[in-house]
């Protein structure tokens, strides 16, 4: 493993938190405070549900109290839209972990989620077809 100058930890990105042999030394549980589920109503989020920042979120007192991977996330957020698959992916954090903290930033007014339309509730192909047949007649 390559040290650093100071002889304390490796040479890679995040320095003394991450070991280039076992990986990330705060493991996903210590980030989500042990939990598994978002919030106490254990909120689905769908890998292509959209997440933006709240239209008039709390303010910057509140932001202060959470943690550093809550801000990342909102950080990520205000960018731009995301999904949830793409937030995990450029926070380098599992799914599992950015649903939970997701979940916090929900429950706490910080965000919004657009979750997908279900497949029930998408217009079945026979009546999509009859309506494009339909225009072409006219």
């Amino acid at each position: 493993m390559n040290q650093d100058s100071t002889g304390g930890g490796p040479s890679v990105p995040g320095g003394r938190w991450y070991d280039s042999d076992a990986g990330p030394l705060v493991r996903p549980y210590a980030m989500t405070g042990g939990r598994t589920k978002p919030g106490p109503d254990h909120v689905r989020f769908d890998l292509i549900a959209l997440v933006v920042v709240d239209d008039d979120p709390p303010g910057p007192a509140e932001e202060s109290l959470l943690g550093p991977e809550h801000r990342s996330l909102l950080a990520l957020c205000r960018a731009e839209t995301q999904s949830v698959a793409e937030l995990a992916a450029d926070a380098d954090l599992p799914v599992g972990v950015v649903r939970v903290l997701l979940g916090d930033l929900l429950e706490s007014g910080f965000v919004r989620v657009s979750r997908p339309v279900p497949p029930a509730r998408l217009p079945d192909e026979r009546i999509l077809r009859e309506v494009i047949d339909g225009l072409r007649a006219l």
